[in-house]
């Protein structure tokens, strides 16, 4: 059968289908490249935050220790004020250090179950 003026050759659709399929496929990759951008402009803001967060409560704990330190110091003296205050510091990370490797041996264990 001879197409009519009206009808396009298989060849013609084909081509057109393919040229279709490109422009979507284009536009879904500037889509997601757009997406993407955009997540981490704000990943970036929220890293920024949370840093911040992280050093001023550094900062705060770094004072509090200094104060705890001044203030023990008219009872026992400067030297032992601070080794008790680091003492105790250290047997607080030390706690929450045991904590943390026990629950990463539990997931790490759940892990391994699946």
């Amino acid at each position: 059968m001879v197409p009519s003026s009206g009808q396009k050759s298989i060849g013609a659709l084909v081509s057109r289908l393919v040229a279709d399929a490109r422009a979507v496929v284009t536009a879904e990759i500037t889509l997601y490249r757009a997406k993407s951008v955009s997540w981490l402009a704000q990943a970036k803001t929220i890293a920024i935050f949370g840093v911040t967060a992280l050093i001023l409560v550094n900062a705060a704990i770094i004072a509090l220790l200094v104060g705890l330190i001044l203030t023990i110091q008219t009872l026992v003296g400067p030297g032992w004020a601070t080794a008790i205050v680091v003492l105790g510091t250290l047997v607080i990370a030390g706690l929450l250090g045991w904590l943390a490797s026990g629950r990463v041996s539990k997931l790490l264990a759940g892990d391994a179950a699946r």
